[in-house]
C-alpha cells in the first residue's frame, strides 16, 4: 500500500526480456537506505518486488500483465521514473490509499499555467472514467492528485510547484500516455452494489407477491 506521495525520481538504467516479462533495473537519485530484498516499491505508480539491489540501484521484475496494462514496457533507458516506497504502519497518509495496482491508461490533452501551478487535462477511457469524481482523488504515474473536475471522457487536476519539480509530472508532454490509479473505494462500492441489486432482483423475480396477490388478500 501507498500514499502518492513521491519519495523521489529514479532513472531507468534498462530493461532485459525474459521472454513475455521482464526486469528493469533502476538508479534511484536519493538514498534508500530502508531498501531490502522482496519489498514492494512503487515504480511510476505500479507497484513491483525488488528482486536484487546495490546502493542505489535495484531491479524489480515486471509481469506480462503489467506489462500490458502500464507504461513501463514502452520506456527507453534513461528515462525518469517516480518512485515510493510501500507504506509503513504510523506512517503519516498525506496523500490517499493508493494500492500500485494500476487500472489503465490516460492520455494528457492539455496543460496550462494557472499562477504558480499547472492545469493538466487528461484523456481517460470510460471504464476508467466512471470512477474519477469531482474532488475525488486519483493516481497519475503514481502521484496522487486531487481532481478538479471531470466530463464525459476527460478529468482535469491542478498541480502545485513542489510537485511539477519533484516528480515526473512536468516532463509528461500532450499526446503522453500515462498510468492511471482510480480510487480504490470507488470500485468495491461499484461492485456491492451491483450484488445487492442483483439480490434483489432475483428475490423480486421469484417472489409471488404482486398486484393480483394484494388485492385478493384485503390489501388493495
Amino acid at each position: 500500500m501507498f500514499t502518492g506521495l513521491i519519495q523521489g525520481k529514479g532513472t531507468l538504467l534498462r530493461t532485459e526480456r525474459h521472454g513475455p516479462d521482464a526486469g528493469m533495473v533502476v538508479q534511484a537519485h536519493y538514498t534508500m537506505e530502508t531498501l531490502t530484498l522482496g519489498e514492494s516499491i512503487a515504480v511510476d505508480g505500479a507497484c513491483l518486488t525488488v528482486v536484487s539491489f546495490q546502493g542505489n540501484v535495484f531491479t524489480v521484475d515486471v509481469s506480462t500483465e503489467t506489462l500490458s496494462r502500464t507504461t513501463l514496457g514502452r520506456k527507453p533507458p534513461g528515462s525518469h521514473l517516480n518512485l515510493e516506497q510501500a507504506l509503513r504502519l504510523g506512517d503519516r497518509l498525506g496523500g490517499h490509499l493508493v494500492t500500485g495496482h494500476v487500472d489503465g491508461l490516460g492520455t494528457l490533452r492539455d496543460r496550462r499555467q494557472e499562477g504558480r501551478s499547472w492545469r493538466l487535462i487528461f484523456e481517460a477511457p470510460p471504464d476508467l472514467n466512471r470512477y474519477i469524481i469531482e474532488k475525488g482523488s486519483v493516481a497519475i504515474n503514481g502521484i496522487s492528485l486531487t481532481v478538479n473536475g471531470c466530463s464525459e471522457g476527460s478529468f482535469d487536476v491542478n498541480v502545485v510547484p513542489h510537485t511539477f519539480a519533484e516528480t515526473t509530472i512536468g516532463q509528461v508532454k500532450i499526446g503522453d500516455a500515462v498510468n492511471i490509479e482510480t480510487d480504490l473505494l470507488g470500485k468495491y462500492v461499484e461492485k456491492m452494489l451491483k450484488g445487492f441489486l442483483n439480490l434483489n432482483k432475483t428475490a423480486v423475480e421469484t417472489s409471488r407477491i404482486d398486484a393480483a396477490f394484494l388485492q385478493k388478500h384485503g390489501f388493495l
